[in-house]
């Protein structure tokens, strides 16, 4: 009997037990609410962190210069709602595209000529999927822009992979 009764108390204990550890978990009203409230503030917080970190995707419309400030350009949305971008004042060089591989171009005058063709706009600060014409060399690259400021633009050419490239930054006029 004597083993019954400790039996009786051990399993009564262990009862006890887990009543204390609901009890000691169990949710009421003002701890659901504080973990709500947290809950909406860290989701509020990742909001505005998401809504910071996309662009306006028109940011690179306007007028920039080149670092060497010789030559400036005009990007402009097209009605394809892609980017484009041409020279619009100095050169940097020749006044004509000369080192054009098509012979028949090479009279035409570099102010004027679209030299960013068909980028689209890929999301934080960046946008892809374009070309960019050189006319020093007469060569068309692969290239990419990204935002790094209000006023400062990346544009990176490349042959295949945007590691084999070159960076030049410009910035923003107006």
């Amino acid at each position: 009997m004597c083993n019954g009764v400790r039996a009786l108390k051990m399993q009564t204990s262990g009862q006890r037990a887990i009543q204390d550890f609901k009890h000691f978990f169990k949710p009421n009203l003002i701890t659901i609410m504080k973990q709500a409230m947290y809950v909406f503030f860290i989701a509020v917080l990742l909001g505005f962190h998401s809504l910071h970190a996309q662009s306006n995707p028109d940011a690179i419309v306007g007028e920039w210069v080149n670092e060497a400030g010789d030559a400036k350009f005009k990007i402009y949305k097209a009605s394809n709602s892609k980017y484009y971008g041409k020279v619009i004042w100095g050169t940097g060089g020749e006044s004509k595209d000369v080192n054009n591989p098509d012979p028949k171009l090479r009279s035409r005058e570099v102010v004027g000529l679209v030299i960013l063709n068909n980028f689209t706009f890929e999301g934080k600060d960046k946008w892809g999927s374009g070309t960019i014409y050189d006319p020093k060399n007469g060569k068309t690259y692969s290239c990419m822009l990204t935002l790094k400021s209000g006023n400062k633009l990346d544009v990176r050419g490349y042959v295949g992979v945007s590691l084999f490239g070159r960076t030049e930054t410009w910035t923003k006029i107006n």
